[in-house]
């Protein structure tokens, strides 16, 4: 009985640590009409980031700018770090993209298909520009961030 009693206390007690752990993720992003905020991370071969950013401006920066002319997207900020980590930690691009809400962030833009083809009239080399940009990828990463910074009062 005494074994009984002191594994059902061990039960609870484990739940009980569990559940402040469980809340401390960040909470998911605001409202349905509100901004939805993804932060993409890009790692190349070394030796291969210049390669990697002129061919993300060249045949994917202009996309999100058309994109975002139809008010899907909010802004977009592309950055790379001042100062370098370790390896495993290494990332060499990160862009921002606001959009108008998690609806059309995370669906099918049915204009995409037509906007490449409006933007980029050779086919051939953007199909082979763009394979050669992910070809030169070690790792990507979508995010979705939430900013939880308190009202001003």
């Amino acid at each position: 009985m005494r074994r009984i009693l002191l594994a059902v206390l061990a039960v609870v007690f484990a739940a009980s640590l569990a559940a402040p752990l469980k809340a401390q993720g960040a909470p998911p992003q605001v409202g349905v009409d509100q901004p939805y905020t993804i932060e993409y991370y890009y790692k190349c071969q070394w030796g291969h980031q210049a390669e990697f950013l002129q061919l993300f401006l060249k045949n994917h920066y202009p996309l999100l700018k058309k994109i975002q002319a139809t008010g899907r997207i909010l802004s977009v900020k592309i950055e790379s770090p001042a100062y370098h980590t370790s390896e495993e930690l290494r990332w060499d691009f990160r862009v921002t993209i606001r959009y108008k809400n998690s609806t059309v962030a995370t669906t099918a833009n049915p204009e995409e298909e037509a906007f490449i083809k409006e933007l980029w009239p050779d086919q051939e080399t953007y199909k082979r520009e763009e394979q050669r940009r992910f070809e030169i990828l070690l790792g990507h990463i979508d995010l979705p961030v939430t900013d939880i910074t308190p009202a001003s009062k």
